[in-house]
């Protein structure tokens, strides 16, 4: 039995299709991320399988119960980490760990064993205000307390979203290690770079899935011709390539464009056309794809480049 069943869900506000038709399950133990950016659906879809929020159409299971006809017991059995920080600022840390365990009848001592390599780490600040901690520190707090009643499935919103690199880093870390005691965990995060931490991940945008995998089976799936360069003029070299007959997808990452091309092409001969623009090339490569990559090419929908100085 899967951790997490979903079958044919979809949602919508008004005109508004927040999610169609969507379908996945996670097992027990395993780390699922739903990769995807801000409006694609993804917190509507945690409302859905946390029982805060009813679906349209279709159904879904939470450690075998239903969400909608036994919504007490998910209750019991899952943690929740919504995208907002909605622990209570004006208690300490210790009292807000003290004050969710008892909601769920149990004690900070009881489970010490699942928070306590999380704990340690805010144990320093325990008297200090949630309300008064880092935004680092306090995603842990939320994360013990998430804990704290020992839950089957945890659901994680967005909960790198705002955070430092290192923390990011941390609490991933922290994630590796409650999978290894056998909790599902769904995560969901607009951070592409993410992906390669879970075991598999459903890339979401509009409210439809676009593909499920792991994500080293994507980046080997992707077969499409792959390029990266860099040039001195970013802007015009991507209004030149999108005009090629040759090129299906010309897109910017960060110095580089990745230019994706409807057959295999020689590195030089790249180099040479744009050359012929009188646009200075300082490097070409051909590169493989990486998640990112894969998203803007299943998605479709790139941005058109405007001029900055």
């Amino acid at each position: 039995m899967a951790a997490i069943y979903i079958d044919n869900i979809s949602k919508s506000y008004g005109d508004i299709r927040a999610l169609e038709n969507i379908s996945f399950e996670v097992a027990d133990g395993e780390l699922f991320g739903l990769i995807g950016p801000d409006g694609a659906g993804k917190s509507t879809l945690f409302r859905i399988l946390t029982t805060l929020l009813l679906a349209d159409e279709g159904n879904a299971t939470v450690v075998g119960h239903d969400v909608v006809k036994a919504y007490k017991e998910i209750r019991k059995r899952v943690g929740y980490m919504p995208g907002r920080f909605s622990l209570y600022q004006d208690l300490s840390v210790e009292e807000n760990l003290s004050f969710f365990a008892t909601i769920f009848g149990t004690t900070i001592e009881e489970n010490y064993d699942l928070v306590k390599d999380i704990y340690v780490q805010i144990e320093p600040f325990k008297d200090r205000l949630a309300g008064n901690l880092s935004g680092g520190m306090k995603q842990k707090l939320a994360l013990c307390c998430a804990l704290i009643h020992k839950p089957e499935v945890l659901f994680l919103d967005e909960p790198t979203t705002g955070v430092d690199a290192v923390s990011r880093k941390e609490f991933w870390d922290m994630l590796k290690s409650l999978k290894e005691k056998n909790i599902a965990i769904l995560v969901s995060t607009p951070y592409m770079d993410e992906a390669s931490l879970c075991d598999r991940i459903a890339l979401i945008q509009e409210g439809k899935i676009l593909s499920i995998d792991a994500p080293e089976k994507m980046i080997a799936d992707f077969k499409k011709p792959l390029y990266a360069i860099k040039t001195n003029d970013i802007y015009e070299t991507l209004l030149f390539l999108r005009k090629q007959d040759y090129t299906e997808s010309a897109l910017p990452f960060g110095e580089y464009i990745h230019l994706i091309t409807k057959e295999p092409m020689e590195i030089k001969n790249i180099g040479q056309h744009i050359k012929l623009e009188n646009i200075p090339v300082e490097e070409v490569k051909k590169i493989e794809a990486t998640v990112e990559d894969i998203f803007l090419d299943l998605s479709k929908k790139p941005e058109v480049p405007t001029k900055t100085d």
